[in-house]
């Protein structure tokens, strides 16, 4: 039977947050107002971090950075931030856990917050062909800042996968046989459904969740 090796992105398998540092990134590069982003952006990395945040507030300010460019126009960015941000902060013990995964033949899936522009780089780099991420809006070949459908955060984790088993055929059973790795309590939602949830450098929040329910709790190099 298929297993589904599910992974978080930030904060599990990258030392770091993508939206946070592509924030930061256009901040450096002038394509973002210091002034209205660099607070905008604390605030928002606060209040994920207290549990605060709606999923829709923090997906749409993240993805409104893309605001009023085409893909293709922000492409050499996005390569630029892959290889200056992201990539320093991918541990070895990250890509040795997706490749541990891989060589036991599991069918490997990222499944993050961060909008599909930013996260798809970082999938291909780490050879996970699927991803469920949060989708940015386009109109006329141009991003409005807006989300498309639900944000893949929090419960939209678990309506985005339930969605993406049904259109690829696959059985809503395998959710309780799948592993899941996640350093957040934002991701219970989803931590809840699987067989083996597995907590990676968590949060205080999780941490006591984990614990009390006697989940794995996994620390990587980093």
């Amino acid at each position: 039977m298929t297993r589904l090796a599910l992974f978080d992105l930030d904060h599990t398998l990258l030392s770091g947050d993508s939206d946070e540092l592509w924030c930061e990134f256009l901040i450096e590069q002038g394509h973002l107002a210091r002034a209205v982003f660099e607070p905008g952006n604390r605030r928002m990395v606060a209040r994920y971090r207290e549990g605060s945040v709606t999923p829709a507030e923090f997906c749409t300010f993240y993805v409104g950075t893309l605001a009023g460019q085409t893909p293709a126009g922000w492409q050499p960015l996005r390569e630029r931030f892959l290889r200056d941000a992201v990539l320093p902060n991918l541990p070895d013990a990250a890509r040795d856990l997706v490749e541990g995964h891989r060589q036991r033949g599991d069918l490997l899936l990222l499944t993050t917050a961060t909008n599909r522009y930013i996260a798809e780089l970082t999938a291909a780099h780490l050879g996970i062909a699927h991803l469920i991420a949060t989708e940015a809006e386009l109109i006329d070949g141009r991003f409005t800042g807006r989300t498309a459908g639900v944000p893949n955060m929090g419960e939209g984790k678990v309506a985005r996968l339930r969605a993406w088993l049904k259109e690829n055929g696959l059985a809503e059973a395998l959710l309780g046989e799948a592993v899941f790795y996640s350093d957040s309590a934002n991701d219970l939602p989803l931590l809840r459904q699987v067989g083996q949830p597995v907590v990676v450098d968590p949060d205080e929040a999780l941490r006591a969740v984990a614990e009390a329910a006697g989940w794995m709790v996994q620390r990587l190099r980093r």
